[in-house]
């Protein structure tokens, strides 16, 4: 056994990995989502799905906000969106409840989609494009700076 199979062993408790790259990921985890576009997604969303916003501070702040969606940064996606979770969102309901996610231009999303499609929520997907997409779209977009805290559970646009 070479070295770095036994590193690799070590580090993954014995099971065995494939190494691959991002984009072949991506192609892969794409495989089993039902990808939607701007305009699905803004249908989607007066259907009652929940958009939820993972861009980080900064490119909300100066590219804006999706008014009605959740902010919810990529590293508490999880514990915010699981329905069983002690620190979950209001929002998150139940497992069937429809979630599309939305990154800056549609990468971060897919592996997020994916994330959440483990913790249950079989009908979880993400936006082609991300919010890049949505604005070019013409679709509504609201200045940030309107008292929404990334990760906090509250809708862009909500003050209270």
């Amino acid at each position: 056994m070479t070295e770095r199979a036994v590193a690799d062993e070590a580090i993954t408790g014995g099971v065995a990995i494939e190494r691959v790259g991002i984009d072949e990921l991506l192609e892969r985890v794409r495989a089993d989502l039902d990808r939607i576009g701007p305009e699905e997604a803004a249908e989607a969303a007066a259907d009652g799905a929940l958009l939820v916003d993972i861009r980080y501070a900064a490119l909300r702040e100066r590219d804006g906000l999706i008014p009605g969606a959740l902010v919810v940064e990529r590293n508490e996606l999880e514990w915010r969106l699981d329905p069983q979770g002690s620190h979950r969102a209001r929002e998150a309901t139940s497992h069937d409840l429809r979630v599309v996610v939305i990154c800056n231009e549609g990468y971060a999303s897919s592996l997020a989609a994916v994330s959440l499609r483990q913790l249950g929520l079989h009908r979880a997907t993400d936006l082609v494009g991300g919010f890049q997409a949505w604005k070019a779209a013409g679709l509504p977009v609201v200045a940030a700076g309107d008292g929404t805290e990334a990760g906090d559970g509250t809708e862009a646009g909500d003050t209270a």
